[in-house]
């Protein structure tokens, strides 16, 4: 399995418009892709678990999945400002 921690970028953190470009992002995958954060985990395809994470801005958050691209896709859009 594939895993990469990353760091929230966005400064709204993982909230409603970040939420729903990665569970977008994510759907476009076969493959299940997870979202860690502080002893959770949510799947990456669902907007609504990913705000429940409670991901602010510098929240640290591990995407895994058996598909590597995916998690590097994913991990990537996490760390970006994608409140713009």
């Amino acid at each position: 399995m594939a895993t990469r921690t990353v760091f929230v970028g966005s400064r709204i953190g993982l909230h409603a418009r970040p939420a729903t470009m990665i569970a977008t992002a994510a759907c476009e995958y076969e493959d299940e892709i997870t979202l860690f954060r502080a002893g959770s985990s949510v799947d990456a395809s669902s907007s609504l678990l990913i705000m429940t994470l409670g991901a602010e801005l510098g929240a640290e958050v591990t995407v895994a999945s058996e598909n590597a691209a995916a998690v590097e896709r994913i991990a990537s859009m996490i760390e970006q400002d994608l409140a713009s």
